[in-house]
């Protein structure tokens, strides 16, 4: 199986609390924010990797992932890492956030499938800077792919990918052929989530993402890494959606603390209006 993951680098969602807006309001300042790989295109490496492999013999790679990115020569780091970890090429198109929306990377990723024609697309549900949850959408259209998105579980067959997904009542199964376009959300990377059809089902992979020991680094520095233009990919390189402010929200007051279920139910009718 050939499985293409598109991988974001995303300033760290763990200090989000630190992201300014200047006065001109502008831009999002992330100045002093650690670089991570976007947490649910992390989560779609480690379900591509498990799909490409048999779970108990892990270094034999029973097919190909390869990862792509879209951004500025840093990112080249976020893609070594992604090598490290077991994916076997990488890709960057050469371009910067503020020249990119959602359907603009849903297109020029149309592009890099038509050349590279994997059996299915694995990505994370959504970026957690915008967190707009738009590209998987917009590519499994363009392809005109079956797809399946907020994946639990995904599970290879002859020819298919038997995925649960997440939905407000639970879990809804759909056996999807491929090709197809899955988008992972943050259960993928349970111990039972992703088999290939070479892993017993009774093997259980650690919770998590795997880590990539030192070998691999050094190893992945030899790994395939090709840069693109994003003009290489589509003619239209204009993004629709084009921010033109920014600006905080209104600061709240502190809370206050409370006697009682009765003085709090006061402060609510009279103060909050909100009984």
């Amino acid at each position: 199986m050939k499985i293409l993951v598109p991988l974001k680098r995303v300033a760290d969602p763990d200090n989000a609390n630190k992201v300014k807006i200047p006065a001109s309001g502008e831009k999002i300042d992330t100045t002093g924010l650690e670089p991570k790989p976007n947490p649910f295109d992390e989560y779609a490496l480690e379900a591509a990797l498990r799909l490409t492999e048999n779970g108990q013999t892990p270094k034999v790679r029973a097919g190909e992932v390869i990862v792509v990115t879209f951004g500025p020569k840093e990112c080249d780091t976020t893609l070594r890492a992604a090598l490290a970890t077991g994916a076997d090429r990488a890709i960057r198109v050469d371009t910067t956030d503020d020249k990119l929306d959602g359907d603009l990377v849903a297109r020029a990723l149309k592009a890099i499938v038509d050349r590279e024609k994997p059996d299915v697309v694995v990505m994370g549900k959504q970026a957690v800077d915008g967190d707009s949850n738009q590209v998987a959408q917009l590519l499994a259209e363009y392809l005109d792919w079956p797809q399946a998105t907020f994946a639990a579980t995904v599970h290879e067959e002859d020819g298919a990918l038997l995925v649960g997904r997440e939905v407000d009542g639970g879990v809804i199964t759909l056996r999807v052929k491929l090709p197809a376009v899955v988008s992972v959300d943050l259960r993928i990377v349970a111990p039972t989530s992703v088999y290939s059809t070479k892993t017993a089902r009774t093997f259980k992979y650690n919770d998590g993402v795997r880590f990539a020991a030192l070998p691999a680094i050094m190893a992945a520095k030899k790994k395939p890494l090709v840069e693109l233009k994003l003009a290489d990919l589509t003619a239209d390189v204009a993004p629709k959606i084009v921010y033109n402010a920014f600006q905080a929200p209104p600061a709240r007051k502190a809370g206050i603390k409370v006697k009682d279920v009765a003085d709090l139910v006061l402060h609510l009718k009279d103060e909050a209006k909100v009984l």
